[in-house]
């Protein structure tokens, strides 16, 4: 079953980490996926590059705003997606996420949705 993995924390949490923090991070999320991907688990990872927008109907006409959590601090900076066994597998590897220790009591964290499987 695949799982999307919601990454999201906010500019405190990502502002933490000094460059040299940041540069050991990104080599341990490279290696977090590398093994994923060499399991056969990893689907697909993709980092955002910036706050998303969203478009609302309002008064009968679409509307874009500053995004779906506008007065919130947090929102989704990446996300992967995983094909795995179970949800216990994937709630595994949501807890082995290396970014995870960085927040430090700030925030952020990891969503894990269960994806709808249109094959089965």
């Amino acid at each position: 079953m695949k799982y999307l993995m919601l990454i999201y924390g906010n500019e405190q949490v990502w502002n933490s980490v000094d460059a040299d923090g940041f540069a050991r991070l990104v080599a341990e999320v490279d290696a977090f996926n590398a093994e994923l991907r060499e399991s056969g688990e990893l689907v697909d990872s993709q980092g955002l590059e910036s706050r998303p927008r969203a478009v609302r109907v309002v008064g009968g006409a679409p509307v874009v705003t500053d995004g779906p959590y506008l007065e919130a601090k947090e929102y989704v900076g990446s996300y992967f997606v995983v094909d795995v066994a179970d949800e216990e597998r994937a709630l595994e590897i949501a807890r082995s996420y290396p970014a995870l220790r960085h927040s430090r009591g700030l925030g952020g964290g990891i969503e894990v949705w269960p994806l709808v499987d249109h094959d089965g």
